[in-house]
C-alpha cells in the first residue's frame, strides 16, 4: 500500500480531497490531505509574513511528525512551488512527486512568476490578500471549468478562502535534491499532445519536463479534477502509488 500526502492549491485545504482521498482509503492506502497555513480551518493563521518557507514547512513538518517515507507527494496547481520545495528538503522521504493541472517551479523563480503577476497585484485586498475569484474572471483565461456544474462551483466559493500573497511572490531555492527524484505530470487542462509539442519547443513552463524522471498522464477535464472527476484521479493516483 502507498502513502499519499495531497496538497492543494490557491484558496483550497484539506477539505478539497475529499473526494479524492475515501476510494485511495478503501483501497488501502493511506492518505494525508494538508491545508496550509492560512487557508480553510487554518485561515485565522494568515498573516502579511506568511510566505512560501511556511508553506514548504508545513510539508515538511507533517512527513518528520508523522515519520512518513516512501511518499506519493501530489501538488495541485498553484501548490507547485512548495511541493517542490518540500521534496527537494526532504528528498529522502519522497517516492514521487506527482503534479495535477501543475509544475515544478525552478530554483530563483517565484510562483507568481509562473501564474501572472498582473491578476494577482490587481485583485490583492489590503495589499497581501489574494481573493479568489469570481467564475466570470476565468473566461478566456487558460483556467478549463469543464466539468464543474452548479454544486460544485458553490461550494469551492463558499469554502474558497484568500490566498496570503507572500507565498507565491518568495523566489523558490532549490538545493538540487529535487532533480533526480521520479515525477509525474497528470494534465487535465491541456491535452498530452500539446504538452509533448510545447516541451519540443522549449517553452518555459513545460521545457522541465523532457527528463528521463518524468512520467506524462492524461486527465481530460477541468483544472480542479478532485471536483470534476474525482474517482478518476484517485484511480490515477492509485496506479501511480
Amino acid at each position: 500500500m502507498t502513502t499519499y500526502v495531497l496538497v492543494p492549491g490557491f484558496w483550497l485545504g484539506a477539505w478539497a480531497w475529499q473526494g479524492v482521498a475515501a476510494p485511495l482509503r478503501a483501497a488501502g492506502h493511506s492518505v494525508f490531505p494538508l491545508s496550509l497555513t492560512g487557508l480553510a480551518e487554518r485561515s485565522h493563521l494568515a498573516s502579511p509574513d506568511l510566505d512560501l518557507d511556511t508553506h514548504i514547512s508545513d510539508i515538511t513538518n507533517l512527513l518528520a511528525f508523522e515519520d512518513l517515507r516512501d511518499v506519493v507527494l501530489v501538488g495541485h496547481s498553484g501548490s507547485g512551488a512548495a511541493v517542490t520545495g518540500a521534496a527537494d528538503r526532504a528528498a529522502d522521504r519522497i517516492g514521487r512527486v506527482v503534479y495535477v493541472d501543475s509544475g515544478p517551479v525552478p530554483s530563483g523563480v517565484a510562483q507568481i512568476d509562473l501564474t501572472g503577476r498582473e491578476a494577482v497585484e490587481a485583485n490583492a485586498a489590503d495589499g497581501w490578500r489574494y481573493p479568489f475569484p469570481a467564475w466570470e474572471e476565468f473566461a478566456g483565461s487558460e483556467v478549463s471549468l469543464e466539468g464543474l456544474g452548479p454544486r460544485e462551483r458553490e461550494l469551492m466559493s463558499a469554502r474558497a478562502t484568500d490566498q496570503p500573497i507572500g507565498t507565491i511572490t518568495q523566489p523558490l531555492i532549490l538545493t538540487g535534491a529535487f532533480d533526480k527524484l521520479p515525477k509525474t505530470l497528470i494534465s487535465c487542462s491541456f491535452p498530452l499532445d500539446k504538452v509533448n509539442a510545447m516541451i519540443a519547443a522549449g517553452h518555459p513552463f513545460f521545457a522541465a519536463l523532457s527528463g528521463p524522471e518524468w512520467e506524462l498522464l492524461s486527465l481530460p477535464t477541468g483544472h480542479w479534477p478532485m471536483f470534476s472527476r474525482p474517482a478518476d484521479l484517485a484511480s490515477l493516483l492509485a496506479g501511480i502509488g
